[in-house]
């Protein structure tokens, strides 16, 4: 893609931001708003609505009577395919601009965000839209007296929160599937990173899109998000962030509705690395990669490397080297390979974490510092703690930034006691030359990914959920339909 309006971009003002209700964009019925910090240079960047429970019940309203009309979820499956390939080929053709919009509002750095996000969410409508008309229902297998028939419903009212870190990629794993299904959506975004997610909601409508069936409301998540979780008119609530949050919404769906809750909230994923690794060098880039890029903030960022004690020290010095090499700085330029850190208030807890680590006399291998103040921005160097005990905060809590522990093993039985010595079970690695071996890995680790001679990168194909603490359902691939149909059996006598 031509970068070359990036310098022009980069600089245009932002307007005042507005919640997308109904088909309309509108300010928070009490006028208040929340400032947008910009974490390249921590200034202001531009406003948006501080929504009130009565904006987020009014959207709840909206997305009601949009389902129970049928306006949306009667449409014929091939209707729906055709407004939302629209819509993906808008949010392609505004891809630029909005990939700058959301490192000025969340750091990212641009060469990640313009695939991660734009274009990601763009290849995610699409998948789902081409899946909308070939979902089919079922004929079950009854004696001649009798059709049974299986019907796949649109569950109704889906109540969506979504984090700051990839608001676009999560959002449409969250908004593809529901809308395909035929359902409605509340979306709710984070506060410090909603700008994108409403931009692509307006060019939903430019799309097609009818009035009410995707409102976005912008705010605080204890009024907000608060408000979605205890309404009894939101049939479905999809989430993913952090742990503490997920269990207030469930403990909101015991209060209301007993509506179905989706959470995939984090982890402290394992990489683990045998000595006979098929390539240690390329291991030492992708592990390295797999933690530091989007400076951390990324939900199945490989944060704990467990490394074979025989090649433990060499091992340490290939990513310290690859750590070193990385450019951390100003997320619209394009040689950057980190951009910054969220908020001041996300960089100030990774520094904590830091700091402890320290004081516990584990060995800071290299970073572990706030860099580039100057800038008035928040950022941070690579981060590498050697020496790290599995019983630290440091080897069991999510940091969500830039900051590797390193963990060293003796056996494979070693490797899978600390790797499933977590509450968390999201994602994970294996760097082995022998088959028997990995296999044996991906059966034993309790996680949801499993990747094997790689870090990340699955694409649409396949799920991502996570088992234990790191929640339940799935994004990606066709099994993430399950969330939004609901099953009708019609059982007939012939």
């Amino acid at each position: 893609m031509d970068l070359s309006e990036l310098a022009s971009l980069r600089s245009a003002p932002v307007a005042p931001a507005a919640h997308v209700i109904d088909g309309e964009r509108r300010f928070a019925s009490d006028t208040a708003t929340l400032e947008v910090i910009s974490p390249i240079d921590g200034q202001v960047l531009t406003t948006m609505p501080r929504g009130t429970a009565d904006d987020a019940k009014a959207a709840i309203s909206a997305a009601r009577r949009a389902f129970d009309d049928g306006r949306w979820s009667d449409l014929a499956p091939a209707a729906r395919k055709a407004v939302l390939l629209r819509w993906a080929d808008l949010i392609e053709a505004n891809a630029l601009e909005i990939a700058v919009l959301g490192v000025r509002n969340n750091g990212t750095e641009i060469g990640m965000a313009l695939k991660a996000e734009p274009l990601s969410a763009a290849a995610t409508i699409r998948y789902y839209a081409e899946a909308a008309d070939k979902v089919l229902g079922e004929i079950a297998p009854t004696s001649p007296a009798t059709l049974a028939l299986v019907h796949r419903e649109p569950a109704g009212v889906v109540g969506a929160i979504v984090p700051w870190n990839f608001p676009l990629m999560i959002g449409a794993w969250k908004l593809g599937p529901a809308l395909a299904a035929g359902c409605t959506v509340v979306l709710k975004p984070a506060e410090t990173a909603s700008l994108t997610l409403l931009r692509i909601a307006e060019l939903a409508l430019e799309a097609g899109l009818p009035a009410g069936v995707l409102n976005v409301v912008t705010g605080e998540g204890s009024v907000v998000g608060a408000t979605i979780a205890e309404s009894h008119d939101v049939d479905v609530l999809v989430f993913t962030g952090s742990g503490a949050t997920g269990r207030q919404l469930l403990e909101a769906s015991a209060r209301s509705n007993l509506k179905r809750v989706y959470l995939e909230l984090g982890g402290k994923s394992p990489n683990i690395v045998f000595a006979d690794a098929p390539d240690l060098d390329e291991a030492a880039k992708v592990s390295a990669h797999g933690i530091f890029r989007n400076s951390g903030q990324v939900c199945i960022a490989g944060s704990r490397i467990l490394v074979e004690r025989s090649i433990h020290d060499a091992f340490v010095d290939k990513l310290a080297a690859v750590a070193s090499a990385m450019t951390v700085g100003d997320p619209l330029d394009p040689s950057t390979g980190a951009g910054a850190i969220n908020s001041l208030r996300q960089l100030e807890q990774n520094l904590r974490f830091v700091e402890e680590a320290r004081q516990a006399g584990r060995r800071i291998v290299t970073g572990g510092k706030r860099i580039l103040e100057d800038t008035g921005g928040y950022y941070m160097a690579p981060t590498i703690v050697a020496d790290v005990h599995p019983d630290d905060r440091l080897a069991r809590e999510e940091v969500f930034g830039p900051v590797l522990a390193i963990l060293p093993f003796d056996s494979e039985d070693e490797a899978v006691a600390i790797a499933n010595d977590t509450d968390y079970g999201l994602a994970s690695a294996v760097w082995t030359s022998n088959l028997s071996r990995a296999h044996r890995m991906i059966r034993r680790i309790k996680a949801g990914i499993v990747h094997v001679n790689t870090y990340g990168g699955a694409d649409l194909t396949v799920p991502l959920g996570g088992v234990k603490q790191s929640g339940n359902g799935h994004d990606k691939s066709l099994h993430a339909f399950d969330k939004y149909f609901d099953l009708k059996t019609a059982w007939i006598k012939l």
